[in-house]
């Protein structure tokens, strides 16, 4: 039984997602580009995106295991499968969801200088650390960790789903530079947060062969919105949800700001910070606190599968003892901020092209190569990802990207992006992990990005 729900435990921590696009990040004028840098180049007059399917993006990341660790056919018990991928475990290894679908994406050319552009996307962002001690603490007991602290600081869980409207504006200051900013109005569906957790168990042998358990300067916090009603009671429907996502009770705001600089006809330098803002949640609050530090003896926190009530008993244990409280305060949670910085570096055969917005042309490179940093603020602490690219324009209508990612998931993470212009459509996909898409049970990283937009130049 035991076994069981340690597998449970895991089988739920890996079906995660990430948020880097580093495939998408200044691809070849695809408008979605402007939500990675809101001062990214724009060469056309205007553009719609086909609502629902101008954005989609889904990944799957986790550090620290594959899901063919646990399931591999090699003969291998699965108890000792399961020993093996909680002692492979880290303390610093996590997992971290973000999916968005766009409803609505749409821009114009206001003059010569400035794009405008609006849109309307859902957003699913969730971090969560995976925490090896507690782990090793269900599976083994705490009879096997005598004298052993348990920090509660490694707990650590951030999740939100939202509706993000979104007004962006970028501007062609010269030749050389553009600029651009996003305002972004949030409106949070759920949120849950539990973060800067502190104390610490630990279990020592006390008199008589029982045991002795301690906590330690306990600071436990947990916040919740969206699943609880006034009975404290989880009614949740689906359309609870989703009436959220548009200008409902928990709103927040931020910005996105972002630049693009030609160092010369051939060299151009990037960067962004996204969603620097936060989301003020109100409706269906429920959190909890728990604080003090307390001493009690008896109970052996190991699985008695013999014992029906253990459960019942242990729970009952601690409410008697534990100290807790519980309020439906609003709170506010900040966004998690995103960097991205990247160079471009464009050769090879050139071509003139007409500009979007008066009849002068410029030179386009067939070719281009570069390198990409991003990274996210988690509240472990920012997680980093370094991408090189190459980049080759086929045709007029088609262009391709493979890349090389480096970051906690991976070492041999290879992407490949498709970009196809034909008529007014933008057609644009992409795919990271390739070389692991035929056994993706034993890839740390998988993802991939698509959408359809109608340009107008």
């Amino acid at each position: 039984m035991k076994k069981i729900l340690l597998a449970v435990v895991i089988l739920i921590t890996y079906s995660v997602t990430s948020q880097n696009k580093q495939i998408l990040y200044g691809f070849d004028n695809i408008p979605q580009t402007l939500l990675l840098n809101p001062g990214a180049e724009t060469n056309y007059k205007y553009h719609v995106g086909i609502p629902l399917l101008s954005g989609i993006s889904a990944h799957a990341n986790i550090s620290g295991f594959t899901i063919a660790d646990l399931f591999r056919s090699d003969n291998v018990d699965f108890n000792a499968k399961l020993d093996n991928v909680i002692n492979q475990l880290g303390n610093n290894d996590y997992l971290s969801i973000n999916t968005q679908i766009e409803v609505i994406n749409a821009g114009y050319q206001l003059n010569e200088k400035d794009y405008l552009s609006v849109g309307f996307y859902t957003e699913l962002d969730i971090f969560s650390s995976i925490p090896k001690d507690f782990l090793e603490l269900l599976r083994d007991g705490n009879g096997a960790n005598i004298n052993r602290s348990f920090l509660f600081s490694r707990i650590s869980t951030k999740a939100d789903a939202l509706g993000v409207l979104h007004f962006g504006i970028s501007r062609k200051f010269n030749e050389k530079f553009i600029a651009g900013g996003r305002l972004k109005i949030y409106s949070g569906m759920l949120n849950v947060l539990s973060n800067n957790n502190q104390g610490s168990f630990t279990t020592r042998l006390g008199t008589n062969g029982i045991y002795q358990h301690t906590l330690s300067n306990l600071d436990l916090a947990g916040y919740s919105s969206g699943f609880y009603n006034e009975n404290g009671e989880t009614d949740l429907t689906a359309k609870d949800v989703l009436g959220n996502a548009f200008f409902g009770p928990n709103l927040g705001l931020g910005i996105d700001i972002g630049f693009t600089y030609k160092v010369d006809e051939q060299t151009e330098f990037s960067a962004s910070l996204l969603d620097i803002g936060f989301i003020g949640y109100s409706d269906r609050v429920r959190n909890g606190t728990v604080q003090g530090n307390y001493v009690f003896d008896g109970i052996e926190f190991q699985y008695d599968g013999t014992n029906p009530n253990y459960w019942q008993d242990l729970n009952d244990d601690l409410n008697d003892n534990i100290p807790r409280s519980e309020n439906t305060e609003s709170y506010s949670v900040m966004r998690p901020i995103k960097f991205n910085a990247a160079l471009h570096h464009y050769f090879g055969k050139t071509r003139k092209e007409a500009t979007c917005y008066d009849i002068s042309y410029r030179n386009y490179f067939d070719n281009a190569v570069g390198a990409q940093l991003f990274s996210v603020v988690r509240p472990n602490g920012p997680q980093f990802a370094f991408t090189g690219f190459y980049q080759r324009r086929l045709s007029q209508k088609f262009t391709t990207r493979v890349t090389y990612t480096v970051d906690d998931f991976s070492y041999t993470n290879f992407g490949i992006g498709i970009s196809a212009h034909i008529w007014k459509v933008n057609l644009y996909g992409a795919v990271d992990n390739v070389f692991n898409l035929s056994d993706i049970a034993d890839a740390n990283s998988a993802s991939f990005q698509f959408g359809i937009n109608m340009l107008f130049k």
